[in-house]
């Protein structure tokens, strides 16, 4: 199936006008895998791809080989494509996941202007919920996140800390990559500036102008209409 050309129009479907003629297709695909289901059940094909790929494409190419002419080639090539656009999508998700997980690595260390390699990767490692401690014997590496953050034009540098120089990252590094694949949702402003409530404060009593948690009066004025509403 080809992706739709900027400015293509494409017809939307219509039971009643396209209904039937699907129909007939269905019955004659139907019919021919009734006729031909010995031979495809006992099929084995050659699979230009591995593993759970190659399960999930297996029947789509015994047919396709079933079918003869062009089909086994067509499908093989189809099925190549698809699985590295899929296999693409998964690193590219790997990457973002990776994005977010430094942004918290950078909080949690108090969001300094640069961080060591190591103590990102201290941080990468130690989320249970992260699959970074998984990416190999002893987790993910620094070579490793230098290769993921490539993609990004991000790489690491040699910053001088308090207790030395080492290679590391600077926060500002990764703003615009942050901007750009996961940014942090905006909070509403309502306009309306909410104080911190205290956690105690003495009872006030009903009916004076003393609000609960401040010792300062509020001015008359703010609780009688606006000027010109009379």
């Amino acid at each position: 199936m080809r992706r739709r050309a900027l400015g293509e129009k494409v017809a939307p479907y219509r039971h009643r006008r396209d209904g039937p003629a699907l129909r007939t297709v269905a019955q004659r695909l139907a019919g021919w895998l009734r006729a031909n289901l010995a031979a495809l059940e006992a099929a084995e094909p050659s699979m230009p791809v591995e593993d759970r790929a190659a399960d999930t494409w297996e029947p789509l190419v015994a047919v396709a080989d079933l079918a003869g002419g062009t089909w086994p080639t067509r499908v093989r090539h189809a099925v190549t494509t698809l699985t590295a656009e899929a296999d693409e999508a998964g690193n590219v998700s790997l990457r973002v996941r990776l994005l977010a997980d430094i942004r918290t690595a950078f909080t949690t260390l108090g969001d300094p202007p640069a961080a060591s390699t190591a103590d990102l990767l201290t941080a990468l490692n130690s989320d249970p919920e992260a699959p970074w401690a998984d990416s190999g014997p002893n987790g993910l590496t620094g070579k490793k996140l230098g290769d993921l953050l490539r993609d990004f034009e991000i790489r690491s540098d040699t910053i001088r800390f308090t207790v030395g120089q080492a290679k590391g990252y600077t926060r500002d590094a990764f703003t615009d990559a942050w901007q750009r694949y996961c940014p942090q949702p905006e909070t509403p402003s309502t306009g309306v500036s909410v104080p911190s409530v205290p956690t105690s404060f003495p009872q006030v009593i009903p009916g004076t102008d003393h609000p609960t948690g401040t010792d300062r009066s509020v001015p008359r004025r703010s609780l009688t209409t606006a000027p010109g509403t009379h």
